[in-house]
């Protein structure tokens, strides 16, 4: 059991590592993880002594050559955007109203993959765009999926800057917005971004059960509608499926 607890952890370690673009502080990795420092301290240890990350000359940590080649081998066989695409643009044509595939790096969500509405008057991301998680819907959910420390973490580490009038800026608010969303499995953005934009997302799991990517549904607020909640989390249930999720 204690083995088990190990790996668990190691993991939660990985994870944390895995969404930052450059190699991470013991500091920023024991208050997204939870775990007490001298404790991740000594995991880290054990993974960089068999390549599964790497410590810098700082001290820092990222992803080590080993598993980033396991990675690079489990990729080629499933290329989450060719695999969304067909799904999202069935979404699109249900609501009529643009759906977004995004991943999280670092503080960010990217968007990677889109169905545009097909009408005039559209809500329109560009591939390869960024927003902050705390003003996004699946940034929230992906923040409120890590638990309370990595958002508090969060916060501290960016001080939560408004986009608009609606921005949660403060740690309490954005904290039980993102522990709600992650409880009920979906999230919302409420003008939080963008005056006049609304947006729902749901999460989308790997084969091992961790969320790799959010998707979401964007329309003037006027337009969204409590019902398309359960559609945009169906599809996204249909894509981690499709990616080995059970």
């Amino acid at each position: 059991m204690q083995n088990i607890q190990v790996i668990e952890r190691l993991v939660k370690l990985l994870d944390a590592i895995s969404m930052y673009d450059d190699a991470v502080s013991l500091k920023i990795l024991s208050a997204e993880t939870g775990l007490h420092p001298s404790t991740a301290f000594r995991i880290l240890q054990s993974a960089a002594e068999n390549g599964l990350v790497a410590r810098t000359e700082r001290g820092n940590y990222r992803l080590g050559n080993k598993l980033i080649r396991l990675g690079n081998r489990a990729g080629s066989d499933a290329d989450i955007r060719q695999i969304a695409l067909p799904l999202m643009e069935a979404l699109r044509d249900k609501l009529g109203e643009t759906v977004n595939l995004t991943v999280r790096e670092g503080d960010e969500v990217v968007y990677i993959e889109r169905a545009l509405a097909k009408r005039m008057m559209r809500v329109e991301q560009v591939i390869g765009s960024r927003a902050p998680l705390h003003v996004t819907a699946v940034g929230k959910l992906m923040l409120g999926m890590q638990g309370e420390a990595a958002c508090r973490s969060y916060a501290q580490r960016t001080r939560l800057p408004a986009y608009t009038g609606n921005t949660l800026t403060s740690f309490s608010t954005l904290s039980r917005d993102c522990m709600a969303s992650a409880e009920r499995g979906y999230a919302l953005d409420n003008e939080e971004a963008e005056i006049g934009v609304g947006c729902i997302g749901a999460l989308v799991y790997d084969s091992g059960g961790h969320a790799i990517a959010g998707l979401s549904v964007s329309a003037p607020i006027e337009r969204r509608k409590e019902e398309w909640i359960a559609l945009v989390r169906e599809t996204a249930g249909e894509i981690s499926a499709k990616l080995g999720y059970r």
